[in-house]
């Protein structure tokens, strides 16, 4: 069989038995124990209502049965009304909808609604109500605040799109669902504010995301995400994530657009650029000045992790471009094994304990940090492995790696000053200097939906600069991002206006 007949619809067919026979063979009725058939008769008509265990809440199945038999048993039905619409006006739920094909009615029981099929009937009737496993909205762990809302996105997309519109209370908010896989036939929502959104930037993901040919998102967002960007190598992040509904919603303030996928607790924000991802949300949490002094320690602390590891492994090699006050800076005790080696194994070491704390059950992770700080740190420095400024920078960098916003930006730093730590050990200075500047340089020719990754410091935006560098009160900021092209770009008016 083609492609394009797999792609052939079938219709709906007026013979009950029919369906049946064609529904039973597609969903493997006797070896699949999940999905289920309820037959009856109602108003001298064969009634099947088809569903899954497991995704719908039966209670509401069980209501929608007693209304049905209710009506079958009191002769409800008129000369002038049909029994499916007879059915229809009894079924006591908010969101009925048809559909004439067998397809598409399948596709809706495997997502949690049930269809009921008439006899005589060319249509199936669809009844949402599904209730997916899963958890409650609690705070993201990599997202946490002092201060502030303790909701977080889950993983099922009602109740995320929910969260959204619980913030945003505009009828212009627009919630688009789609289905993406093949066989997965994901559920996909694409969330933006009509009259602030860019309706081309709309109008180009809903293409690429619409052109998805894939069998199934395994790994949902992050599938997605890739055939968005199209980020072959490039290690650093092209979206934005967010497990917070008030950072959603502000950037659907500022915007932009989110892109919403079922499973994932996690939400894509598009477009960015590289300092949408060095911003907390802890910042807007406190006064102005605070949350200033908060943004600046986290730029330098991802600075330091970025730069201090090499420049140090540089003046170890140069002892010559240190400073006569600064001479104490570097191992006073020559080691059997060369520094550079020593750098490579203890950001190992670190790489492969941040990997064990993610596996590693939440009651022995305590004991994992004990067995990091003393058997491993302090005896190999004992035994002579290690020196202890080699242990103290990788400490220094390790740490402003966490204290970045962005999960994705700190594995991509992380894997830059590797770089940069092996070609400063193969050309020291020259090597530093070059390897800097090629950084800036890749940061620079990066562009993510054609908008430059370095806005607003290049192209240089004064304005946007100056809200990036100091945490400015919220009254003061008048215009919405330009790197958006908002419709409306003023966010505030004054009163003259």
């Amino acid at each position: 069989m083609s492609h394009e007949d797999e792609k052939k619809e079938t219709p709906i067919s007026r013979n009950i038995v029919e369906n049946e026979a064609e529904i039973k063979k597609r969903l493997g009725f006797g070896k699949s124990f999940d999905v289920g058939v309820r037959t009856f008769s109602i108003l001298d008509k064969h009634i099947q209502m088809y569903f899954v265990n497991g995704l719908c809440d039966i209670q509401y199945v069980i209501e929608l049965l007693k209304e049905l038999m209710d009506l079958d048993s009191r002769g409800r039905k008129t000369e002038t009304t049909s029994a499916k619409q007879a059915i229809t006006n009894h079924l006591p739920h908010v969101q009925v909808e048809y559909t004439d094909t067998l397809e598409n009615a399948i596709t809706q029981m495997l997502s949690g609604l049930v269809f009921i099929l008439v006899e005589g009937e060319d249509q199936a009737i669809i009844i949402d109500v599904r209730t997916y496993p899963g958890r409650g909205p609690e705070e993201p762990d990599t997202e946490r605040v002092v201060r502030g809302a303790r909701d977080g996105y889950t993983e099922n997309i009602i109740e995320n799109t929910a969260l959204t519109r619980r913030r945003i209370r505009d009828e212009r908010l627009r919630h688009e669902i789609m289905q993406v896989g093949e066989r997965s036939k994901t559920d996909i929502c694409l969330s933006y504010i009509e009259g602030i959104a860019d309706p081309k930037m709309v109008e180009i993901l809903k293409k690429e995301l619409e052109a998805i040919n894939i069998d199934g998102l395994s790994m949902s967002d992050k599938i997605v995400e890739e055939y968005l960007v199209k980020q072959g190598f490039n290690p650093f992040p092209l979206v934005r994530y967010t497990e917070r509904p008030d950072v959603a919603a502000n950037h659907l303030f500022e915007g932009h657009v989110l892109i919403i996928t079922d499973t994932s607790p996690s939400v894509i924000i598009t477009p960015t650029t590289f300092f949408h991802h060095v911003q907390h949300a802890e910042e807007y949490r406190q006064a102005p000045f605070i949350g200033t002094l908060l943004r600046w320690t986290r730029f330098i602390g991802i600075i330091f992790s970025l730069f201090v590891l090499p420049f140090w492994l540089l003046l170890v090699m140069q002892p010559d471009l240190l400073p006569a006050g600064l001479d104490f800076i570097g191992p006073n005790e020559t080691n059997n094994i060369p520094i550079f080696l020593q750098i490579v194994f203890a950001e190992l070491g670190i790489e492969l304990l941040r990997m064990a704390a993610i596996h590693t059950p939440s009651p022995l992770a305590t004991a994992l940090g004990l067995v990091a700080a003393l058997l491993i740190g302090e005896i190999a420095i004992q035994v002579g492995y290690f020196t202890p400024e080699v242990i103290l920078y990788v400490a220094i960098g390790a740490i402003g790696m966490f204290a970045t916003p962005s999960y994705e930006l700190g594995v991509a730093l992380r894997a830059v000053r590797m770089i940069l730590i092996i070609i400063v050990a193969a050309f020291k200075a020259p090597g530093f200097i070059i390897g800097t500047t090629l950084f800036v340089l890749a940061l620079t020719a990066i562009k993510t939906f054609q908008k430059p990754y370095l806005w607003p410091f290049l192209p240089f935006d004064p304005t946007a600069m100056w809200q990036i560098l100091v945490r400015s009160s919220v009254p003061s900021i008048r215009f919405r991002p330009s790197i958006v092209h908002p419709q409306d770009p003023i966010k505030q008016k004054v009163k003259s206006e």
